[in-house]
């Protein structure tokens, strides 16, 4: 199996979301990190103070066959299209381990796909 690391960066407030509908769409789980950052919109100041939303980084393991249906919900599901509201991205990963427990699952998804 190939795998990859599907990574969302959403605002706190739809996080939720986001997960629900990863594993809808065949996510086994996710790990979620608070993060901050900047885009092309500098985050407002007042007084010196930055004032800028709370993020969170949604990550996933997705096996290669569920990687997009898995980024495509996940992105409509933040209304992604709308500015402020997040990206969503994958990378290839190497090697993984520590799937003993979620390999069941994943292989009967695969085989169910196709």
């Amino acid at each position: 199996m190939k795998f990859y690391l599907v990574v969302a960066i959403c605002p706190a407030d739809k996080q939720k979301e986001a997960v629900d509908a990863a594993k809808a769409a065949g996510a086994t789980g996710a790990t979620l990190i608070s993060a901050r950052g900047t885009g092309v919109k500098e985050a407002q100041t007042f007084f010196g103070l930055t004032l800028d939303k709370p993020q969170e980084m949604v990550v996933i393991l997705a096996e290669e066959s569920h990687r997009q249906k898995i980024m495509k919900a996940i992105y409509d599901s933040g209304d992604m299209i709308k500015p402020g509201n997040g990206i969503c991205f994958s990378l290839p990963i190497d090697s993984v381990m520590g799937l003993e427990s979620q390999m069941p699952i994943l292989t009967e998804k695969v085989k169910k796909d196709e």
